[in-house]
């Protein structure tokens, strides 16, 4: 009851005030520990479980002080409580990114539609936008049960959120085959070009990722260790399957420089440069060659 009563005092106070004030640089850094304990490869649930509550608990007393007062504290403060363990966290954490969006309209709204998502998780109901996936004993990722007629698309996009056939792709590819995992395996660069050539053939029926994202990732891999050669094939592959795409040509142009193929890779740098304006990197290369 006391938490409730504090919230709504602070909520209810005017908007200029909060307008006035700097972020708070205490809630930015819990904010920045939150994060980066979700960025190791090896996640200790069980202390990661300890740490949250020991945050919550701060932000909750920097609430009740009135010391969280911008439309990023706000936000912020909610994705440390979207990060918590019941229905109760996920309402409070609701309330806050409501006031996030009020206090500063350039936060993005998708929060409060994962958040709602998660509230509605915690008490065994359907999400309603198609934000929360889970994995099966199998390991494969599924989405959480959706009542899909609660809201449309178009309400998604207005929340910053993916149309469900989006949803339903990503995680088709999250459960894909991982190209790098067979070359791994393989110890073949030959063999894992031609199963990603017949893995792109296929489309959507591929067992296999062959993203542009995914054969990028491998071709660095290749390149730091050591096959200059061999990652060349991959990037210039790449550029091949996914001409339209200004990353595949800047990683070309990047390897081509590494083998002293210095007109072949300006010219890569230009063609990315031209397929993506805003491509700092490929102007910052071509100005000083």
């Amino acid at each position: 009851m006391i938490q409730r009563l504090i919230f709504g005092i602070f909520l209810i106070l005017p908007i200029i005030f909060y307008a006035q004030k700097n972020d708070n640089s205490e809630l930015k850094q819990i904010y920045d520990d939150d994060q980066n304990s979700r960025e190791v490869e090896q996640i200790d649930w069980k202390q990661l479980s300890v740490k949250d509550s020991i945050r919550r608990n701060r932000v909750y007393e920097l609430l009740e002080s009135n010391q969280i007062v911008t439309g990023k504290d706000f936000y912020r403060a909610a994705m440390i409580y979207q990060h918590g363990k019941d229905s109760n966290d996920y309402r409070m954490a609701i309330k806050l990114i409501k006031t996030a969006l009020k206090l500063d309209t350039t936060i993005s709204p998708w929060l409060l539609a994962a958040t709602i998502d998660r509230e509605l998780m915690s008490r065994k109901k359907p999400q309603i936008y198609g934000t929360q996936y889970s994995m099966a004993s199998d390991g494969v990722w599924k989405l959480y049960k959706i009542d899909s007629l609660v809201v449309n698309d178009n309400e998604r996009k207005k929340y910053k959120v993916p149309s469900l056939a989006e949803t339903r792709e990503r995680i088709r590819l999250m459960n894909l085959k991982k190209i790098d995992s067979f070359y791994h395996n393989s110890k073949s660069l030959k063999l894992t070009i031609s199963l990603i050539k017949q893995e792109y053939k296929k489309g959507k029926q591929s067992t296999y990722d062959v993203s542009e994202y995914s054969i990028n990732s491998l071709g660095y891999q290749v390149l730091h260790s050591g096959d200059l050669k061999g990652a060349l094939k991959l990037f210039k592959l790449n550029t091949k399957l996914y001409p339209l795409a200004s990353n595949t040509y800047d990683s070309f142009g990047e390897c081509l420089l590494l083998l002293n193929k210095k007109k072949k890779g300006i010219r890569a740098y230009k063609k990315s440069l031209f397929l993506n304006p805003n491509n700092k990197n490929a102007e910052e290369i071509i100005n000083k060659n």
